[in-house]
């Protein structure tokens, strides 16, 4: 058995640190968003690769901030450059059919105008539909998964506390 080197050979630190992280799991992160437009009505979308409809945003990539993957989701499908304003929930989502376990955020996307609420369409093969829809309305379309993190982003969003969801269940 050798010596754990130390931070004096930054070198062998360096690699005794990556051999480390090489091990530890890795967890899939998704990244939706709430965009309203000034109706207070909510964007969704209808995915081509999964039954029912989903928030707008996706899977994050490698080495890819939660935020800055669902700024890349919006204008990838639907060509809506958006700011994310603040955290409304994290959800840890446990191993299911052939997925391992994930973070799922939901972000403020903020309020677009009614305008580019009128001009938005699926910009690739992902989407079949966008459309923005009252709150409740836009509930009885989501994946039965998903609809408790929409419900505390959108509690979230009235009280400016994020949410902590552990698979579906408010721990606060």
């Amino acid at each position: 058995m050798g010596t754990t080197p130390t931070p004096d050979d930054p070198e062998a630190w360096n690699a005794y640190l990556a051999e480390g992280n090489a091990r530890q799991a890795r967890k899939r992160v998704a990244a939706d968003v709430i965009v309203r437009d000034p109706a207070g009505r909510v964007l969704v979308v209808n995915p081509d690769y999964k039954p029912g409809w989903d928030l707008p945003g996706g899977m994050a990539e490698a080495n890819e901030a939660p935020e800055a993957a669902a700024r890349r989701e919006l204008r990838e499908e639907l060509g809506l450059e958006i700011v994310t304003r603040a955290l409304l929930v994290v959800e840890w989502v446990p191993p299911h059919g052939p997925w391992d376990d994930q973070l799922a955020f939901i972000l403020d996307g903020g309020e677009i105008t009614t305008d580019q609420a009128n001009a938005l369409r699926p910009h690739d093969a992902e989407l079949t539909e966008a459309a923005m829809l009252a709150p409740a309305e836009a509930r009885h379309l989501l994946r039965t998964r998903l609809l408790p993190r929409y419900d505390a982003a959108l509690a979230a969003l009235k009280d400016g506390q994020p949410r902590y969801l552990n698979d579906g269940r408010a721990l606060w």
